[in-house]
């Protein structure tokens, strides 16, 4: 199962009904719009609509107030089950950390009041049987072995209700959930896509659908996939924070950026909309750190700067419970990612992990100064950052959710290939990459990752092997097209190549994708204007 630190890009399901038959849709009609969710219920017929708008929550995210909602149903109707079975699967964020032992002891309870209430249909009794396989034994079996039986009893929902489109949104999604870690063939999140598909045929409104299909092919094998579905998601839920940035998980895998901007800006003034329901700040950190990343891909260093201090202000309390360091994630990962791809080595190098935070999260300053000392051979600062990095990766195996560990060792390996590099340790350093760059071709990084394949071409740049540099720089744009390093490395390894046609085409590129940004001083863009004058010259 893969759980990744750099996003929010996290879920949470659920289902409930009476006898399914096609003739019974309930469309929620809620204040704000949050798209079509059909999802009847044997519950007081006056709380059908509250249920549905609490689905319709779910499906975008917005946890807490679902939880609130479900609440709210279960003190009006007692003896509504789902009530309870709906707040039991608000607390299981899929794609999110696995929950902890206080939210699995609450969810317990939850499911097994939504038993005691003898729900009136055997659907409704399937769905809770189906949440209780999560539950169950939490305390004897780990959360992959949970979840997989979780998807298993879904999946009989779905095949047992073939018209229930809840049904086939929530299975989708607990195949995500369950996804075995570093599948190669993507198996799970395919099977997922399919059974989507056929539901957004029948069903072009449903928030679940559309946001599900995005979490599915966000991968680099796979975006070109989501993006009619990331094109239409913000229109079925534009009261959703989440579904207004979650779009740009897709556009940014295909270099997108304009489209990507305009998806967070969106996110951002949703959250801070005060007319608007609440949402805490953590969305609108995580529209910061792809905005920040969108910015940089087109030279616009003035506007991600900004966004460093705008995200650095944020305050823990500005943000929900239940979010963890994600602070302290923020907070590391946006200053890191600015020193990086601007390439200021001596910032980088001088970073210092946030105050207080988790060990995974100080962990990614001491990535930063690793790469960055790489760059300047700096050996002393190169080794120190790299044990510090050890000294937090210990200490995340020794702490309450060591399987944070897994998460850090594609950085552990790229401190250790720059590290290598800063001793002048280039076959080392070429090794150390080269396996973690054929991962992400077939599985995919972060999406506001730096690829490690570019990295592996800087480094053979470096030693003089232009042509060998030019050929990963070619394939790393191809699963993360239009990065501005990707394209300036193309280019200057294009020209040190002796390819003068190929590093005018790259050049070109490069200022096609950075002309919004005209009064960019990168010293890149500079160069590329410079020869490419140079070619265009008659002379």
């Amino acid at each position: 199962m893969k759980f990744r630190s750099d996003v929010l890009s996290l879920i949470l399901i659920f289902a409930a009904p009476v006898l399914w038959a096609p003739q019974m849709h309930h469309h929620a009609e809620p204040s704000e719009k949050l798209g079509t969710v059909s999802f009847p219920i044997s519950c007081a017929p006056g709380l059908q609509p509250s249920f549905e708008h609490s689905i319709a929550l779910l499906h975008s995210f917005s946890y807490d107030e679902a939880e609130k909602q479900f609440q709210q149903i279960a003190a009006k109707d007692p003896g509504c089950a789902m009530a309870y079975w709906g707040e039991a699967l608000s607390l299981y964020r899929q794609l999110w950390f696995p929950p902890e032992e206080p939210v699995l002891k609450r969810g317990l309870a939850l499911v097994q009041r939504a038993e005691a209430a003898k729900a009136k249909t055997q659907r409704e009794r399937d769905y809770i049987a189906a949440l209780a396989a999560f539950y169950g034994d939490y305390d004897k079996k780990d959360h992959p072995t949970r979840a997989a039986a979780f998807s298993q009893a879904m999946e009989k929902v779905y095949q047992h209700y073939p018209d229930d489109r809840e049904a086939a949104a929530f299975y989708a999604l607990s195949l995500l959930s369950s996804e075995p870690e570093d599948d190669p063939q993507l198996a799970q999140p395919k099977k997922a896509v399919a059974i989507l598909n056929a539901v957004l045929e029948k069903e072009p409104n449903h928030p679940g659908v559309a946001h599900y299909l995005i979490h599915a092919c966000d991968n680099s094998q796979m975006a070109e996939l989501g993006l009619p579905a990331a094109r239409h998601y913000a229109a079925i839920a534009p009261a959703s924070a989440h579904a207004l940035h979650m779009p740009s998980h897709i556009f940014a895998r295909l270099g997108l950026w304009q489209e990507d901007i305009q998806s967070n800006l969106a996110s951002v003034a949703a959250v801070e909309n005060p007319a608007g329901p609440h949402v805490g700040a953590e969305h609108s950190l995580h529209a910061m750190d792809f905005l920040e990343y969108a910015y940089l891909q087109i030279g616009d260093d003035a506007k991600a700067s900004a966004i460093v201090a705008r995200a650095s202000a944020v305050r823990k309390e500005q943000l929900d419970e239940g979010f963890g360091d994600f602070l302290g994630y923020v907070n590391a990962h946006i200053p890191a990612l600015y020193a990086l791809e601007t390439r200021q080595w001596k910032a980088a190098e001088a970073l210092e992990p946030p105050v207080g935070a988790d060990p995974n999260n100080q962990a990614i300053t001491y990535w930063a100064r690793a790469v960055a000392a790489g760059h300047l051979r700096d050996v002393p600062a190169a080794s120190k950052a790299f044990a510090q990095f050890d000294a937090m990766l210990d200490a995340v195996r020794k702490g309450p959710r060591p399987f944070l560990a897994n998460g850090m060792a594609t950085n552990r390996d790229e401190a250790g290939a720059w590290l290598a590099f800063a001793e002048g340790k280039n076959y080392e350093a070429i090794t150390l990459l080269r396996p973690l760059a054929d991962d992400q071709d077939q599985i995919g990084k972060g999406e506001v990752e730096l690829p490690a394949r570019e990295m592996l071409a800087d480094i053979l740049l470096e030693i003089d092997r232009p042509q060998d540099a030019l050929a990963e720089y070619e394939k790393s744009l191809k699963t993360d097209p239009n990065r501005f390093n990707g394209l300036y490395g193309a280019a200057r390894a294009a020209e040190q190549s002796d390819l003068p046609e190929k590093a005018a085409s790259y050049y070109a590129r490069l200022l096609k994708n950075c002309e919004s940004a005209s009064d960019s001083d990168r010293p890149e863009l500079a160069r590329a204007r410079t020869l490419l004058a140079r070619e265009m010259s008659p002379n």
